[in-house]
């Protein structure tokens, strides 16, 4: 059988209703998303779920502080919950939740859903590293070691926005356990928006940040960067047959 999957920064749906358009276009069973906001709008993962007829499974339990978004004051004080989800068309057995890294006012959480398709289960996890400006980190380095940790051997899919760069030490210790589904080039997903980070102010689609890894049991038809003004951060999306 057939799966379409997509992983997606969606920027908090700073765009929603374009995030929500593409998604329903793009017809897929399985979606990562990664800062799923919790606001004044309601939980941004129940939001999407609910339009597209999936069920959903997320930790929204991070903070990300305003002035890093479109829109609000670079001194605006205030922060909003956000953090990975995972969307699902077909049904999700069980659902669970690990801690990657914390410290004072940090933590990284990442969300995974035991998912029943046909008569096989797959284990799929939605990440989201720390953002560190495409530079070497140590604390990204102990994110990856611990999400690997954790992983099931087989039937096995991780996808999310690493903040890593090919060549990177997270994205060589992924891609010795699992097989990288964009294996042959290195199509940049970040960033749509140079206020996708007011540090970095990147002018175009640059850099790769954003992947999808599969365990070697799964085999990997196709693989491909979409276009979409809904996020800083470009969709991509693999189909695979487990």
């Amino acid at each position: 059988m057939k799966l379409k999957i997509i992983s997606w920064n969606i920027w908090c749906g700073t765009h929603l209703d374009e995030v929500i358009a593409f998604l329903k276009s793009a017809k897929a069973d399985i979606i990562a998303l990664q800062e799923a906001a919790e606001d004044e709008r309601g939980n941004i993962a129940d939001i999407i779920a609910k339009e597209l007829g999936h069920e959903c499974v997320h930790a929204i339990e991070m903070k990300i502080p305003l002035r890093f978004l479109p829109g609000y004051k670079s001194d605006d004080q205030g922060s909003k919950k956000f953090g990975p989800a995972i969307l699902s068309k077909y049904k999700i057995i069980r659902s669970q939740k690990h801690e990657l890294s914390s410290a004072k006012n940090f933590r990284r959480l990442i969300v995974g859903a035991d998912i029943k398709v046909g008569s096989e289960i797959l284990s799929v996890f939605s990440i989201h590293l720390k953002h560190t400006h495409q530079r070497p980190s140590a604390l990204q380095d102990l994110e990856a070691e611990n999400l690997l940790k954790i992983l099931p051997t087989q039937k096995v899919i991780v996808m999310g926005d690493f903040n890593s760069l090919p060549g990177s030490s997270v994205v060589k210790k992924m891609s010795r356990i699992l097989q990288d589904a964009e294996s042959s080039a290195d199509t940049p997903t970040w960033s749509v928006y140079k206020e996708g980070c007011t540090g970095c102010l990147v002018e175009r689609v640059k850099y790769k940040l954003d992947y999808i890894f599969a365990s070697r049991d799964i085999k990997i038809d196709s693989f491909r960067v979409d276009d979409s003004k809904g996020s800083d951060h470009l969709p991509i999306t693999a189909v695979i047959e487990k």
